[in-house]
């Protein structure tokens, strides 16, 4: 089911709130779970791989595929589908610093 919209149709409305992810903030509705707050905010990368350092993000949706693995809360192995957002919450991924997709230069997430 998905979340309800908020009254004035923006992320974060009156039912929302903000996030912190790799610090910076990320609105939230209530009742998102953090990959679906992450993926309105733009950013497709959640991780990267141990060994070749490519980009990892939301594939399955339903906790099953590991691909959308985050710290949060300084929790690490968080799957991002599962976890519903809180207020408050600290959330780290592995995607480079700076680059909201989490994709470097000439790649993408397959």
């Amino acid at each position: 089911m998905p979340p309800p919209e908020p009254a004035d149709g923006r992320a974060g409305g009156p039912d929302g709130f903000t996030i912190t992810v790799d610090g910076g903030e990320v609105p939230v509705r209530a009742g998102q779970t953090l990959a679906a707050a992450l993926l309105a905010a733009g950013r497709r990368s959640t991780r990267r791989t141990r060994f070749a350092g490519r980009p990892r993000g939301v594939f399955c949706g339903i906790g099953i595929c590991f691909d959308c693995l985050v710290v949060c809360n300084g929790e690490p192995g968080v799957r991002a589908c599962l976890r519903p957002a809180e207020p408050g919450d600290v959330v780290e991924t592995g995607a480079e610093p700076g680059d909201p997709s989490g994709l470097r230069a000439g790649e993408g997430v397959r």
